[in-house]
């Protein structure tokens, strides 16, 4: 009588099932309708994996696989950013992260700078060993993004002219003004730069300002006299300062932007 080849583990097969269906994160929802369970059953299911060392769980709900030779390791996940459209839900990758990507900078931070619609309770999460900053944004300004693959995930990415926007809107997102000017006058020199892209989104992101720092930052370092024409025409009401973190005390009245003292020269 021939021996016929044993089977996986029932257990086993269902993990299998699971995994190919629902690529590098697993969620209950996902696994509930691979097996045709309810949530109670598919969040008992996915417990279970989790004991017997299968799965580690990186969320509320949401769980990866976890390769066997990695099975001791903190991090199993190989590129991080697979998890942030399940983490975070509707979002994007931006701010300082988002201009290493494109090249506009090459340092380095240890956080992942997230902006999402949720409402957030805490602006910084943890997941697989890797720090995430969360920033809330509004559906309008969902914009200005690209969709790149990481692996068999998608993930929203602001492109470089948005994320100079994001940047210049929120200092901090992009390390501090000094590090946003450097990121600046990068993407200047890019072949990809275009001022009026840059003027077109300020418009649309609806920050006063953003064409303040934006104007002043062209006309001081770039010395571009087209965009910071631009930005002038554009110049609302009010004064601002350079970077909030960095509390101005000289007055750029062309700017209507307060400045730290290192920024004095350049603009009157």
């Amino acid at each position: 009588m021939r021996r016929q080849n044993s089977p996986l583990p029932v257990s086993r097969a269902r993990l299998a099932a699971v995994l190919r269906a629902t690529r590098e994160v697993v969620s209950i929802d996902g696994t509930a309708g691979v097996l045709d369970l309810d949530r109670p059953a598919a969040a008992k299911v996915l417990s279970r994996w989790l004991k017997q060392g299968w799965l580690r769980r990186v969320g509320h709900g949401l769980y990866v696989p976890v390769p066997l030779d990695l099975a001791g390791s903190e991090q199993v996940v190989a590129d991080p950013w697979v998890l942030v459209p399940t983490l975070f839900g509707q979002c994007y990758i931006g701010g300082w992260t988002a201009a290493h990507h494109w090249d506009l900078t090459e340092q380095l931070f240890n956080e992942t700078l997230v902006f999402t619609t949720r409402r957030i309770s805490a602006k910084r999460a943890t997941a697989q060993g890797v720090a995430f900053l969360l920033h809330h944004v509004g559906p309008k300004r969902l914009f200005g993004l690209k969709s790149i693959w990481r692996g068999s995930m998608r993930v929203s990415i602001s492109d470089a002219a948005r994320t100079m926007i994001d940047m210049l809107a929120m200092p901090e997102s992009g390390g501090g003004i000094d590090h946003v000017a450097d990121c600046l006058s990068a993407h200047a020199k890019s072949p990809t730069y275009d001022g009026d892209l840059l003027i077109r989104y300020g418009e649309q992101f609806g920050n006063g300002a953003v064409f303040k720092r934006l104007g002043f930052l062209a006309e001081t370092q770039l010395h571009d006299a087209g965009l910071a024409g631009a930005c002038r025409a554009r110049l609302t009401q009010g004064y601002a300062q350079l970077d909030p973190a960095l509390p101005g005390h000289h007055l750029r009245t062309a700017w209507r932007l307060w400045v730290p003292e290192r920024w004095r020269q350049g603009a009157s």
